[in-house]
């Protein structure tokens, strides 16, 4: 029999939970308990929020610490809520939260540039010149529509330099693109009087159907119109209000932190909650091959705070079930420390920290060399990461899409990680 799990233990905490309620609850069938327990485990989540950490982290300095060992370079670590699984010093807050986070410490990527380590870890696929793979986030839009979401389901809050697109799904599936939610969201909001603004549209109604007359085959492909309705829609939208993080608790505000990563942290929190379908929230600042030591716990004090906030928000709203969290960069740091006292790029073991939905918490999937070697136990490809994720979700990540040029591309091209999912 397999030692019962932190996750596990939740359920079985949760079930007891219901079990005694008070009120009319003791009426309630035993069968019937267990059935909704049962329907409640095998839905599948419905969004994505991923934490990216732009620049490629130190696995040493965060998820992945060698206390005591040479290639450690004086970073020690802390206990967490899981016996047995450490944290670098500076993840307090995300340690007491362990029980939900799942850590695959052995991930490896053929990528060690930034813009191509990129485009790997948010695509799951290397960069091809013959095709543009979408982001996770474009897939589960294309695979997954919701109705009743006004607003985009694709989001980029702080977006970095190679923002996630629809690629070859179309731009459609580009993620909406917005700044610190302290701010206004951008292009939702005209710049002109009411009775000047209706008169431009009724303007742009006659051009376009000039152009719709012989051509409608060509203006359907155009989607035009059906973007200029979607953005109009979008800007007199009550959702839009998701954004706007001033609305929730100066108290709870506080916890997940005052920088722009935390503010992005809960409005992905409250976009999901609307029924966005992926959120990105990127924490710049990760490229430590100069003073790296100081540059992580300079990086942990912004990202510890929010991540511990949004994973306990999510969980007191009923959403953490619903909703994966996924918190990683473009590779590693090397076990090696440079003249700097920096760490450079290392695609050969990092780790990707995952939380949420039918993740396994307490779960550390594969080993990295305490020696600082290049090879690591159970290593875990980026394919494989993208396939779990789709797998939880519900997608088949096997199933072949075309591209416009014919070219016949899987959704994922890895296998489903075992002992990651509950």
């Amino acid at each position: 029999m397999e030692p019962l799990t932190a996750h596990d233990a939740h359920h079985r905490r949760d079930f007891l939970r219901l079990a005694g309620a008070g009120g009319l609850a003791y009426l309630t069938p035993l069968g019937t308990l267990l059935a909704r327990q049962a329907e409640k485990a095998s839905t599948p989540p419905t969004s994505v929020i991923m934490l990216w950490m732009n620049g490629g982290p130190s696995q040493l300095e965060t998820w992945d610490p060698k206390p005591g060992t040479r290639i450690a370079a004086g970073t020690g670590a802390i206990d967490t809520a899981v016996k047995g699984v450490q944290l670098a010093p500076g993840l307090e807050r995300v340690a007491e939260q362990m029980g939900s986070v799942a850590l695959i410490r052995s991930m490896t990527s053929k990528e060690g540039d930034h813009e191509r380590g990129t485009y790997t870890v948010k695509t799951g696929f290397r960069p091809d010149p013959t095709v543009v793979h979408p982001s996770i986030g474009a897939v589960l839009c294309h695979q997954l529509p919701v109705a009743g979401v006004e607003i985009p389901r694709h989001v980029s809050i702080l977006p970095g330099q190679w923002p996630t697109r629809g690629g070859y799904l179309g731009d459609e599936f580009n993620a909406f693109r917005s700044d610190d939610p302290a701010g206004p969201v951008p292009d939702t909001r005209s710049f002109l009087p009411a009775n000047r603004d209706a008169e431009r549209l009724g303007h742009l109604d006659v051009l376009e159907t000039g152009f719709r007359q012989g051509r409608a085959r060509q203006a359907t492909a155009t989607r035009h119109m059906e973007t200029v309705q979607a953005a109009r829609k979008m800007m007199s939208s009550e959702q839009l209000a998701a954004f706007d993080v001033s609305k929730e608790p100066p108290a709870l505000r506080k916890e997940y932190g005052d920088s722009a990563f935390g503010r992005g942290c809960l409005a992905a929190r409250r976009l999901v909650e609307v029924g966005v379908r992926c959120v990105e929230v990127t924490l710049s600042g990760w490229d430590t091959h100069a003073n790296n030591h100081a540059g992580c716990a300079s990086q942990l004090k912004i990202l510890d705070p929010a991540m511990a906030a949004l994973l306990k928000d999510l969980r007191q709203r009923g959403l953490l079930e619903k909703t994966i969290v996924v918190c990683a960069g473009e590779f590693g740091r090397t076990p090696q420390v440079n003249a700097a006292f920096g760490r450079d790029h290392w695609p050969h073991g990092f780790t990707v920290a995952l939380a949420g939905g039918p993740v396994r918490g307490g779960t550390v999937i594969g080993e990295t060399d305490p020696d600082g070697g290049e090879k690591s136990k159970t290593p875990v490809t980026v394919g494989d990461l993208h396939a779990t994720i789709l797998h939880a979700c519900g997608v088949n990540f096997a199933k072949i899409q075309q591209t416009a040029i014919g070219r016949t591309v899987p959704l994922a091209e890895g296998k489903v990680i075992p002992g990651l999912l509950g």
